[in-house]
């Protein structure tokens, strides 16, 4: 499949009888403002996928930790004594108390539970509590901290809360292999080895689906993206880099690098293909990264919803190592992401409140160059199924 432009995908909604038929629906607007849906989808998307949780250079060394909100649970990624990943429910086995209340941090040996004291290793495993020798029926592994699967990919610690996790391979790198065509498009910029150049994280009063939405489509980027339309000239015409499988933005003519202000970046990553030169990626892994490419360092979104209408985006830039070994200036090529993320995220707090809008009851519409957002709306009402009554 190379294009969209030609399909209508099936909303769930038929299109109202007076639209034209270059219009379709889209959601109703309680999609985006009812908590019982949200909900939903806390159950049923977030706490069933495979879910982007941390970047894994963060977790520097065994003990390091950091906690997550994935669905409705908080959890614990951190690193074992073998130097492995793992990951657990944000929960004391004894009477259900927050074992780590910070967001990240560093334990010598184990996780106390700051309640009643009992104490489980890196692995998860109780290893002590007030009066536990005493209590000599109790199984340490069976009352220890509940797992949740984990993986790592593109240098990042993804989990799955669901007992049986989907296939990542179908899930996950499916996503990508749908926009790019294959995974080899990805592995050429060595996402794994880049190294953190700049992390800034938005605090955004808007639904998660409306930020979604908002960046697989470009209909709006002549309209509040000067800077990226100077860089991505093709990007005033409406159409979205994800409009075709396999299909990057390609530079204009004047720009020299992906900057603000258009001046040369940095060298090119080596194992990106000639083909990718000079040219923007962008990829939805759904239901909560996005991943751009360019020739000389990749920008990773990874959204974590908190509310029906707020939604925390932290956004890193990966450069090669040397750029952020010897502290090279990054300042204009974080700006320009940066100003595209401020700018897009100012508009979906604008549209947020427009959801429950009496006009909006019923939906707003899609216009051809926006028809594969159709698709993702489909995605998700077959991934909720039934709504709650009222």
């Amino acid at each position: 499949m190379t294009t969209f432009a030609s399909e209508s995908p099936n909303t769930g909604e038929a299109a109202n009888a007076d639209e034209p038929s270059s219009l379709i629906s889209t959601l109703p607007g309680d999609y985006y403002t009812d908590p019982a849906i949200f909900a939903l989808e806390q159950e049923r998307v977030f706490e069933t996928m495979w879910f982007c949780a941390v970047r894994a250079a963060d977790l520097t060394k065994p003990g390091s930790f950091r906690t997550v909100q994935v669905g409705r649970e908080s959890v614990i990624v951190s690193r074992a004594r073998d130097d492995s990943v793992k990951a657990f429910l944000n929960v004391c086995r004894h009477r259900g108390a927050r074992l780590c209340t910070d967001e990240s941090g560093e334990v010598k040996r184990a996780f106390q539970c700051p309640y009643h004291a009992w104490t489980y290793g890196l692995d998860g495993r109780l290893i002590a509590a007030p009066n536990l020798t005493s209590m000599p029926d109790i199984d340490r592994t069976e009352y220890g901290l509940s797992r949740v699967h984990v993986r790592e990919w593109l240098g990042y610690v993804w989990v799955c809360l669901a007992d049986t996790p989907p296939s990542f391979e179908e899930q996950v790198m499916g996503d990508v292999i749908d926009r790019l065509g294959d995974i080899e498009s990805i592995d050429n910029y060595a996402v794994a080895d880049l190294g953190l150049g700049r992390r800034i994280t938005y605090d955004v009063k808007a639904n998660w689906k409306l930020i979604i939405e908002n960046f697989m489509e470009c209909y709006h980027c002549a309209t509040i993206h000067p800077e990226l339309t100077e860089v991505l000239p093709e990007f005033a015409d409406g159409y979205a880099a994800q409009y075709y499988v396999g299909h990057g933005a390609v530079f204009g003519e004047q720009a020299k690098g992906f900057t603000v202000d258009g001046s040369e970046g940095f060298d090119r990553i080596p194992s990106v293909s000639a083909e990718q030169d000079r040219r923007y990626y962008a990829i939805t892994v759904r239901p909560q990264v996005f991943v751009n490419l360019v020739p000389d360092h990749v920008i990773l979104h990874r959204m974590f919803p908190l509310a029906h209408d707020r939604t925390v985006v932290e956004c890193d830039w990966l450069y090669l190592p040397h750029v952020v070994g010897s502290g090279m200036d990054v300042d204009r090529s974080v700006e320009l992401f940066h100003r595209v993320n401020q700018q897009d995220f100012d508009a979906c707090e604008r549209t947020q409140p427009g959801m429950s809008s009496r006009v909006y009851r019923k939906g707003g519409v899609l216009v051809p160059s926006e028809h594969h957002i159709g698709a993702f709306h489909a995605w998700l009402r077959e991934r909720i199924g039934r709504l709650p009554v009222g």
